[in-house]
């Protein structure tokens, strides 16, 4: 006779650990979790969280990659990938101006304002003695993505407010006729007051930019140094004439001992 009995259900499907990990994390990135260009937990704290092994959780941040919603950076670790903040170096602008051009929000956040005696790089460069010293936080869409310091001489800031610097660049506020700039760019490790202000791990890379700007007679006028977060930052070059090497314009090498 044949049998009765009552037939077994069906075998579930085989649950493949590090798709699901992938699954949650690309519902959390898509619901704007980590924001743009903000990093993910480390490794370890994902493998605490999802009670799986350091390579599983690898895995699914694969995943995640071949789908371009993250990427990792050695001395970063993982975050969402996103369009990085680019500034072109072949003509002299602000930020807030790309920022703008972007469709971004810009806002500055100042940190000090006041008349200070000059630190000998900038008084070798200004040839004054007391300097209106200027540091802020610069942020786009509400997220930090440079720490700025700004020196400027005593006679051209002697009237500006803290309000005013906050508003508006000094290239909108100083009373003379800008020239033209130099800038240097150059790779450094976070310092532990730049990773807090910026959201980043300490000692991670960072783009260190110095931009002298002179008045229209060729007088410098201005210092400032930029500290761009090395994972969402690009600088870009227009090369408008070909020249025989194949090397960036303006590349020079640096020996061990300091930047100048």
């Amino acid at each position: 006779m044949p049998s009765c009995g009552v037939a077994s259900p069906p075998t579930p499907a085989r649950r493949i650990r590090y798709r699901e990990i992938a699954e949650g994390l690309r519902v959390r990135i898509e619901a704007g979790e980590f924001g743009d260009r903000r990093l993910l937990p480390s490794e370890a704290e994902l493998s605490r969280r999802y009670q799986a092994s350091r390579v599983t959780i690898r895995k699914a941040l694969d995943v995640l990659r071949a789908e371009g919603l993250v990427d990792s950076r050695q001395g970063f670790g993982w975050f969402v990938a996103g369009a990085p903040f680019e500034q072109h170096l072949g003509r002299l602008g602000t930020i807030e101006g790309q920022l703008e051009a972007d469709g971004r929000t810009s806002e500055r956040r100042i940190l000090e304002f006041g008349f200070v005696r000059a630190p000998a790089r900038v008084r070798a460069v200004l040839g004054v003695d007391k300097v209106l010293r200027v540091a802020r936080v610069n942020l786009a869409d509400g997220e930090p993505y440079a720490r700025v310091t700004v020196w400027c001489p005593e006679a051209l800031g002697a009237d500006l407010s803290r309000s005013q610097v906050a508003e508006r660049s000094f290239h909108q506020l100083l009373p003379v006729r800008l020239g033209g700039a130099v800038q240097t760019i150059e790779a450094h490790a976070a310092s532990a007051a730049d990773a807090s202000l910026l959201e980043i791990p300490q000692s991670s890379p960072v783009l260190v930019c110095e931009r002298i700007t002179s008045a229209a007679d060729g007088q410098p006028v201005l210092v400032a140094e930029y500290v761009f977060p090395g994972h969402r930052t690009a600088f870009t070059v227009d090369l408008p004439h070909l020249e025989a090497s194949i090397a960036p314009s303006g590349l020079r090498l640096v020996d061990g001992g300091g930047r100048r």
